[in-house]
């Protein structure tokens, strides 16, 4: 089985990649971009939560697919911001920001906070036949670092601190970061409900 994924981002799609060898090694699930991705022109993300982003996406794209298509959404909570960025993760200092400049302003915002706690959350939908067929998420907890380490990784990573490992999801290998991350828990859910599903067909 074919799945089309909704992203550009290579880190995601290494990571998307990487969990269908994992977790549905039997299913023989692949993982493509959907076609002409970058001509398509992107939907406004106009949700408050990651639920409501990640189904929207899911079914815009799948209309430009010729099988089933999963959109993620994902974002860093920060306590100390009220869940700042949240669905505004990835545009945090502007629409076309990099991560340099989002990780930039956050610890910008974090200056003189105490409270460092954060957690990645992630909301995986998966679209068929015109419809939501189930959607997946994962969590991750813990702290936002005054300065970067590691060099993997992408995002907010090199500042997120993840106390089990004892550093950085941008110190941890990529295997490493997907047997604990949020995409990677959501990316679990996914590719283990796709093993035992039946895609309906594509008109």
């Amino acid at each position: 089985m074919t799945l089309y994924c909704a992203t550009q981002n290579q880190g995601k799609l290494a990571e998307f990649r990487l969990a269908a060898e994992r977790y549905a090694p039997a299913a023989g699930a692949m993982v493509e971009t959907v076609p002409d991705l970058a001509r398509i022109p992107a939907p406004e993300e106009t949700g408050s939560t990651f639920h409501e982003n990640a189904r929207l996406k899911a079914l815009y794209y799948a209309r430009f697919a010729p099988g089933p298509v999963f959109a993620d959404d994902s974002g860093l909570a920060v306590d100390a911001l009220d869940g700042q960025p949240g669905v505004h993760s990835a545009r945090f200092a502007g629409p076309s920001a990099t991560d340099a400049e989002n990780n930039a302003l956050l610890i910008e915002r974090l200056r003189g906070a105490r409270d460092r706690s954060a957690r990645f959350v992630c909301v995986i939908a998966l679209a068929a036949g015109g419809e939501i067929a189930a959607t997946f998420e994962g969590s991750i907890a813990g702290r936002i670092l005054d300065a970067p380490r590691g060099s993997g990784g992408f995002g907010y990573d090199p500042y997120f601190f993840y106390p089990p490992f004892g550093c950085t999801l941008a110190e941890a290998t990529a295997a490493q970061k997907l047997s604990v991350s949020h995409r990677g828990q959501a990316l679990m859910h996914l590719f283990r409900f796709v093993a035992g599903w039946t895609a309906p067909s594509v008109p």
